[in-house]
């Protein structure tokens, strides 16, 4: 499904990534872990088309996506990339159906088809009761929740999620990697996560831990350590939207279009 060969990243000075190749399988969960520093999130970036490498090559499906048009870029990862956050990223001033509804909205889907299957998804993570509420309405488990609801309202190919359990108390941590597993398992969803949580990582059919730019498990050898999981201690970290070379806020970029115009379309 996607193949990652030679990828190579600075910033200024600061090799990041050091001749980085994997390949990642449709319908597998697989957890990128290391210290911070590693170059965990901005191998997820690459990956996920939000950063571009210096060298190197991202084939999906056979496509090669490094050096595609940005506006081509940003409509083909509309439709088969979903993003998590550590922090959700929410519009502060729409409500969980609309949050979830926008990049439905910004691929073409008429708002009623777009906000019927936002109220759907709402209701099958279990925010029934919170569809109308705003993020700040909502604890921080049922905002995580509404953001995995929004990465998974274009049906897309994979899910992209950088910390998705790094803000959570323990039993909300284990709702999502609940929520995580019941994707693969029933719907054959294709997870790609950034994570200190051991217990999180757990749940891979793959790991790949990174030390210093590099891959130091190889792939070959990440069955092998399934079942023995080093714990790795929690540790801050940068989420997809506070990148190194961050010079906005990447939710915008996600989401293509002003939070004006986006609104017009919901009003």
């Amino acid at each position: 499904m996607l193949e990652i060969k030679n990828i190579y990243k600075s910033f200024g000075n600061l090799q990041v990534l050091k001749d980085i190749s994997l390949s990642i399988e449709k319908g597998e969960i697989v957890a990128i872990v290391g210290p911070s520093g590693a170059g965990k999130t901005t191998l997820l970036q690459i990956i996920g088309t939000l950063e571009k490498p210096d060298s190197g090559s991202v084939l999906f499906n056979g496509t090669e996506l490094i050096g595609m048009k940005d506006k081509k870029l940003s409509a083909f990862r509309n439709k088969n990339m979903g993003f998590v956050f550590q922090f959700h990223q929410l519009l502060p001033e729409f409500t969980a159906q609309e949050n979830v509804a926008l990049p439905a909205l910004i691929a073409g889907t008429s708002k009623k088809a777009a906000m019927d299957k936002a109220a759907d998804l709402l209701t099958h993570l279990g925010l029934s009761d919170r569809i109308s509420h705003k993020p700040s309405e909502m604890s921080g488990g049922e905002r995580q929740r509404t953001a995995i609801a929004r990465a998974l309202i274009n049906d897309p190919e994979i899910i992209f999620a950088d910390e998705p359990t790094g803000s959570l108390d323990s039993a909300n941590r284990q709702e999502i990697q609940d929520i995580f597993v019941d994707l693969r398992d029933r719907l054959g969803q294709t997870v790609v996560m950034v994570t200190h949580d051991s217990s999180l990582a757990a749940i891979a059919d793959h790991i790949i831990e990174m030390a210093d730019g590099r891959i130091i498990i190889p792939p070959a050898e990440q069955e092998a350590i399934r079942e023995n999981i080093p714990h790795i201690e929690v540790e801050e970290s940068f989420s997809v939207v506070d990148s190194l070379d961050s010079g906005g806020d990447r939710s915008e970029n996600l989401i293509g279009d002003s939070v004006e115009e986006i609104r017009k379309s919901i009003d």
